[in-house]
């Protein structure tokens, strides 16, 4: 073992959380300099070579450091772009979409939020009253269930494995009788998300609400938001929901823009 951290997880039964640990440092050290060897790095970490170039390798894997040409140097790489844009894209969301959810709940005379995935749940990080509101329902800050609310089921449509593993359990919960409970049930309608571009939910978070969702993406083109329009059953009918969808949709499409999204 070498002085200082050492090559413990080379050895059976080695810390994971130190290879973590290790390749985390690695970008910080790349961020600090700029472009290293493996060598320069491997003296940093105070590791042996093949385990530097190791998680070098890994690290490279995703895109998260990249070789400059043939001149063995390493810098950060585009990966950590995108890391930090989806990042900088979720926290300018209610910035950059208070305009256009005030214009739509002017427009569509219903309440209009944000939500982003946290987790197990679906949080509100923005909200414009509508005229039509009876009662001003804060929904900001208000955690809810995924599959339960159109904002979840864009959100879900568009995560990858490990997001939906986070949020989705085995069991569903079921908040009303019209709650899709069922797995396979619920796969089928975020298939439906991906073709038609924005979700809907019937009364199925509480009874005599309804909601309509549409994706907010980043610079990249990852959805990282969703804008969504939630009114009594009465007032946003299920008829409605085409008509109101290419609103919110448009909105989605100007938020998107705002962060820098540009469709191919």
């Amino acid at each position: 073992m070498r002085n200082g951290r050492g090559d413990q997880e080379d050895a059976p039964g080695g810390s994971q959380v130190q290879s973590v640990d290790r390749a985390l440092s690695i970008l910080e050290i790349l961020a600090r300099h700029g472009e290293l060897g493996v060598t320069e790095i491997a003296g940093e970490l105070d590791v042996h070579k093949s385990t530097a170039f190791r998680l070098i390798s890994a690290l490279e894997a995703h895109r998260l450091v990249e070789q400059l040409g043939e001149r063995g140097k390493y810098q950060l790489g585009f990966g950590v772009i995108r890391l930090a844009g989806a990042t900088t894209a979720r926290m300018s969301l209610p910035r950059e979409g208070k305009q256009v959810c005030r214009r739509l709940a002017g427009e569509l005379g219903e309440t209009v939020n944000i939500a982003v995935l946290d987790g197990d749940a679906v949080i509100n990080i923005a909200q414009e009253q509508g005229s039509s509101s009876i009662t001003a329902q804060n929904w900001v800050g208000r955690r809810t269930a995924p599959h339960a609310t159109s904002s979840g089921k864009v959100l879900l449509a568009w995560a990858d494995e490990d997001e939906l593993a986070a949020a989705l359990g085995p069991r569903l919960e079921r908040f009303t009788e019209h709650t899709i409970t069922l797995n396979a049930m619920l796969n089928t309608q975020l298939m439906q998300v991906r073709e038609l571009g924005w979700a809907y939910t019937t009364e199925e978070l509480e009874i005599g609400l309804n909601a309509v969702a549409a994706p907010i993406r980043d610079s990249g083109g990852t959805v990282v938001g969703a804008i969504t329009v939630s009114g009594p059953s009465y007032r946003l009918s299920a008829e409605s929901f085409p008509e109101v969808a290419e609103k919110i949709m448009a909105g989605g499409a100007e938020i998107s823009g705002r962060l820098g999204f540009q469709p191919a």
